[in-house]
């Protein structure tokens, strides 16, 4: 579908190309930044995740001579592309834009005070990001810009959410790893993964489309087989891929690790809530301090999805783990195809057999890709 901003919006540079073009070209990207690797590749279905199903979205803004501007950022420019409309996003989410419009042009006309040495001044906000997420219980918003909220800006976050009812929550944090203070909060925001309603923090992440997140499920759930013993969930988060496995075979033990404490807090809440007993759930930062052999002992299958980085240090642990001892499976799940190369490399030179891999088109029109492998120690 054609957007009359697709030239020059960052959302989704390629979308001048005609689908089957596109994804034709997408795949031989993707192909040739594996080919390096030193097997063949078995590659699998590759999945496309078609338009209108963005969840999830980051939304920059900008407040200037009384005009605002949100949206995406311009391709390879901090200019912001304004939107009334986006074909990526949900129908929902493109629901409340001129809400958050509204609120975010009443809220930067409202000044605060700062104090500098002895003096009080008068400020506005004048830019910041918006971070959207359409959940099973309505919209999520997380408002992120340096500035204080005064009672005034409060009462406008009260007034508009009022407004709009396909809005539940509109938190507030100062910065991208500060603490989200939600401001209101109608419904606590959720989402269901398998057959588990999941209750999320403000501004976490999540699979950017329910589609991409089930077939990545599929996939993991799939390549782990008829798993009875003990499986990691490595770079966990909300657990996406723990409760799917968790719902397989109550005899299966899952060991999930994550290095983020308020993503641990609510995980820990929500399989209590769902009274899941067959899940440990561990804070680690594996990018420092990796699981070692002796921890990952008994494992029958790990999984990891690291962020854009890759899984180095704990591959590296991984691959020097004894044949004897080593898991029968190892499930990766990668958003960075070049460091999903550096990982399998590291797996293969050990002796593991990239058995299965597919391709995920979650971010259609653009230059982003997500891989799903599967090795084998035979």
């Amino acid at each position: 579908m054609k957007c009359p901003k697709a030239e020059i919006c960052g959302g989704c540079p390629l979308r001048n190309q005609e689908l089957s073009n596109y994804r034709q070209e997408k795949f031989a990207k993707v192909s040739a930044i594996l080919s390096s690797l030193p097997q063949p590749l078995p590659w699998g279905e590759s999945f496309f995740i078609p338009d209108g199903t963005r969840r999830r979205a980051s939304l920059t803004f900008n407040y200037k001579s009384k005009q605002l501007t949100l949206g995406f950022n311009q391709k390879s420019s901090n200019n912001i592309v304004d939107f009334e409309n986006c074909l990526l996003l949900t129908a929902r989410l493109n629901f409340v834009i001129p809400y958050i419009k509204e609120l975010l042009k009443e809220m930067c006309s409202v000044s605060y005070n700062i104090k500098q040495g002895k003096k009080i001044i008068r400020q506005n906000i004048t830019r910041g990001d918006v971070l959207l997420c359409d959940t099973q219980a309505g919209v999520d918003i997380t408002l992120e810009f340096d500035a204080p909220l005064d009672l005034n800006h409060r009462m406008i976050i009260s007034e508009l959410s009022d407004k709009c009812p396909e809005i539940i929550r509109i938190s507030h944090r100062r910065g991208v790893n500060a603490y989200a203070e939600p401001i209101i909060e109608k419904i606590k925001p959720f989402i269901t993964i398998e057959k588990y309603k999941v209750y999320i923090p403000s501004g976490t992440f999540l699979q950017p489309s329910q589609e991409g997140e089930t077939t990545l499920i599929n996939l993991v759930k799939k390549y782990v087989g008829n798993v009875t013993g003990l499986v990691f969930d490595l770079f966990c988060g909300v657990g996406t891929f723990s409760y799917a496995l968790a719902s397989v075979n109550p005899s299966v033990k899952i060991v999930a690790v994550d290095s983020s404490p308020e993503l641990l807090r609510g995980f820990r809440e929500s399989i209590n809530h769902n009274q899941i007993t067959n899940l440990t759930i561990k804070e680690r930062n594996l990018f420092k301090n990796p699981l070692d052999a002796s921890e990952l002992k008994g494992a029958e299958v790990v999984v990891f999805d690291p962020p854009r980085a890759g899984a180095s240090s704990q591959v590296k642990v991984l691959a020097g783990i004894s044949p004897d001892d080593r898991p029968e499976k190892i499930i990766a799940v990668s958003c960075h195809p070049a460091t999903f190369v550096n990982d399998a490399k590291s797996l293969i030179t050990a002796g593991y057999r990239l058995a299965k891999i597919n391709m995920v088109d979650q971010f259609i029109y653009s230059n982003h890709s997500e891989l799903v492998a599967l090795f084998t120690k035979s």
